[in-house]
C-alpha cells in the first residue's frame, strides 16, 4: 500500500504543473551594486542595502513571475567616507527626502537561461522604466533557517539625468567628472515563505 502511495505522488508530481514559489528578500545577503565612470578614466563602484522584497517565481510559467525591492539608497558605501556623504546630500540621491528607491516589476520574459525582467524604478523622487537582465535562476539551497533559498541577479543599465541625478563638474580636458549612465546588479538572496 505504501509503495503505490508513493509511485501515485511521483506520477502526479511529474503531471502537476511546478507551483509558483514566494521568495522573501533577505537583506543580510542582499545588495545592489552600482558601477559609473570617474573622469573618464577609472571606475567608481559602491553598493546600497536592501531594506525588503519580494520575489514570486513560476519557473514553468516565467511571466507569472514578479519582483518588488526596496533599497537603502541612505547606506551608500563606496569605501571613501566624504564621497558617501556627498553621494547621500542634495547634489545626489538627497537621503534625507528620498531614504530609499524602489523597483516593481510589470513584466517577465523568457530570455535563454535566464530572464527579462521589466518594471519601474523609482529613484530620487523620479519614476521611470528599466528592463533587468536576469542571469540564470540559481539552484534551490536549504539554508542554515532549514528553509529554501535562491539567488537572483539581475543587471541594467542607467542614465542618471533621467532620474533628476545632474550635478557634475567639467575637467580641463571638457570632459565629464562623472559619467552620464551607472550599471546597477541587483543581487538578491531569497528565503522561500
Amino acid at each position: 500500500m505504501k509503495k503505490s502511495l508513493l509511485i501515485l505522488a511521483l506520477a502526479l508530481g511529474a503531471v502537476l504543473p511546478c507551483r509558483a514559489q514566494t521568495y522573501a528578500v533577505d537583506t543580510k545577503h542582499s545588495q545592489v551594486n552600482f558601477s559609473i565612470k570617474h573622469m573618464a578614466i577609472s571606475t567608481v563602484r559602491g553598493r546600497f542595502g536592501v531594506q525588503s522584497g519580494e520575489i514570486v517565481y513560476d519557473a514553468a510559467h516565467p511571466e507569472k513571475s514578479s519582483v518588488t525591492a526596496v533599497v537603502d539608497v541612505a547606506s551608500v558605501d563606496t569605501g571613501v567616507e566624504a564621497r558617501d556623504n556627498h553621494l547621500r546630500s542634495k547634489d545626489f540621491f538627497d537621503a534625507t527626502t528620498n531614504p530609499t528607491a524602489t523597483f516593481v516589476s510589470t513584466s517577465v520574459k523568457k530570455a535563454g537561461e535566464g530572464l527579462i525582467v521589466a518594471g519601474n524604478l523609482t529613484l530620487h523622487g523620479v519614476t521611470k522604466p528599466v528592463t533587468l537582465k536576469l542571469d540564470e535562476v540559481s539552484k534551490s539551497q536549504i539554508g542554515m533557517d532549514s528553509k529554501p533559498h535562491r539567488g537572483f541577479s539581475a543587471t541594467t543599465t542607467i542614465h542618471r539625468a533621467d532620474f533628476g541625478l545632474t550635478w557634475n563638474g567639467v575637467l580641463k580636458s571638457g570632459d565629464a567628472a562623472i559619467g552620464d549612465d551607472a550599471t546597477l546588479t541587483f543581487d538578491i538572496e531569497g528565503v522561500e515563505k
